[in-house]
């Protein structure tokens, strides 16, 4: 297994990382699998001010493209991790995919991407095309979610075959494209998946559960070059989960009227083959 994640960037000076910051960020962090567009039939962004869980605020751009049936969603955090997620309703695939700036006095690479493949279900987010139709009146306003939802964590057991990867979502290999060999899904989910048609070789099983349990988190790990577990965490600060229904006098039924907001993190842990491949995780 290749050491995943990698960017084959040669290293470069800090200053002049930060002059190159701006132009990766353009060329990495744009969201690949929904594109902006104007006139019939184009995706329809909406970018907004959001409030993260630690009260910092950054901008979030959220994307719907109800032909396709897909939503797409990015931020920047204050580090200048890039975290973007996906919804693929054609396919029941959620993706998540964080770019993560390398720190090169500790030997790593400019940037180091990993993404994580999970099953969508259609009441975790409102609709492509209600989505596409949201408008704000306020753009300067922080919008601060409604309701936390809980703490989801996950152990990701199979990788995605990259080069397979468009048979499970198109979507895939455009969001994943830098972390081609670091694409992480489960077990359960794939069998879910291989009952609506996926074919099994799209997927290739990780050391089994029992290897697993015997592997060390990466934290407790002083050897970089060590196999371990590693746990990555992220958080979608502000999304729009639930649609909202009024009753009005002049209405015999029901009608939409709004969104709830909702923010959710999730916990992956994967096995790396080396503990230099999970440097961020620092925790015992």
């Amino acid at each position: 297994m290749r050491p995943p994640g990698r960017g084959g960037v040669p290293p470069a000076s800090p200053a002049l990382l930060l002059l190159l910051l701006p132009v990766l960020m353009q060329l990495l962090g744009a969201p690949r699998s929904v594109g902006a567009g104007t006139g019939a039939g184009a995706p329809s962004e909406l970018r907004v001010r959001v409030r993260l869980p630690d009260g910092q605020v950054t901008e979030e751009s959220l994307q719907a493209d109800s032909d396709a049936d897909s939503i797409s969603l990015e931020l920047r955090k204050p580090d200048g991790t890039l975290i973007s997620f996906t919804a693929d309703f054609k396919k029941d695939v959620k993706i998540f995919r964080a770019l993560i700036l390398g720190e090169l006095e500790k030997g790593q690479s400019q940037f180091q991407a990993l993404c994580f493949v999970t099953r969508l279900h259609h009441n975790e987010i409102i609709p492509s095309e209600a989505m596409a139709k949201l408008r704000q009146k306020n753009p300067r306003a922080v919008r601060q979610a409604e309701e936390v939802r809980g703490l989801e964590q996950m152990h990701m057991d199979v990788t995605v075959n990259f080069s397979q990867g468009g048979l499970l979502s198109p979507h895939l290999r455009n969001v994943c494209a830098e972390a081609a060999d670091a694409i992480y899904t489960r077990q359960e989910d794939v069998r879910f998946w291989l009952e609506q048609g996926v074919d099994s070789f799209v997927f290739e099983a990780l050391p089994k559960a029992s290897e697993q349990m015997s592997l060390p988190r990466c934290g407790q790990v002083g050897d970089r070059g060590k196999p371990c577990v590693c746990r990555y965490g992220l958080s979608l600060a502000w999304y729009p989960c639930v649609l909202k229904y009024c009753h009005g006098r002049d209405r015999p039924t029901p009608y939409k009227c709004g969104i709830r907001s909702c923010q959710k993190s999730y916990s992956f842990d994967f096995s790396v083959p080396q503990r230099q491949l999970c440097l961020w995780d620092e925790d015992p």
